[in-house]
């Protein structure tokens, strides 16, 4: 059975994005900051805490500064299984 999400792909987007301006405040970095020490842009960076919109990279290097690593390499970790045909494929 399918879990209902209540929020938009858009939605969640923001709230990751809100964690990141939360993290990076509560550590006393500016935007422009932590453009200089993850070599994204100034401009993608505050796109995206306005947006949520990043590519991959840029929000994994952000991640990467900010030490919050282990949350982008947990991503897609812990999907349980809907059926025991996906046990089955998994082995596949």
């Amino acid at each position: 059975m399918k879990k209902y999400i209540w929020e938009t792909p858009e939605e969640i987007n923001l709230i990751v994005a809100a964690n990141v301006r939360r993290v990076r405040k509560r550590r006393g970095i500016s935007q422009q900051k932590l453009s200089e020490l993850t070599g994204v842009s100034y401009g993608s960076i505050k796109r995206f805490e306005m947006t949520g919109n990043i590519s991959l990279l840029s929000l994994t290097k952000i991640a990467v500064q900010l030490d919050a690593v282990d949350d982008i390499k947990s991503l897609f970790s812990s999907v349980p299984y809907l059926s025991i045909e996906e046990v089955i494929n998994e082995q596949k």
